[in-house]
């Protein structure tokens, strides 16, 4: 069992897009949302991540631990 970084509903719902899109200005115009937004959303979600001990500084690693928490599933990406 992994340590939950107690993602909000938003940083999910960032994070599911983020994982499904090529850029954060297309994560952006999905959620109606500036890019600033996107970023501040994904350095929150990588903070605390970190604070449990689960580092993912790199898209790759935030996969990982997606598919981990089931945030996202194979199929999803």
């Amino acid at each position: 069992m992994y340590a939950s970084p107690g993602l909000t509903e938003r940083e999910v719902a960032v994070l599911k897009v983020w994982l499904g899109c090529d850029s954060k200005v297309e994560v952006g115009v999905r959620l109606h949302i500036a890019l600033g937004t996107v970023n501040t959303h994904l350095t929150r979600i990588r903070d605390k991540y970190s604070r449990v001990g689960r580092a993912a500084p790199t898209k790759a690693a935030l996969v990982a631990r997606a598919l981990q928490d089931g945030i996202v599933k194979l199929d999803d990406l």
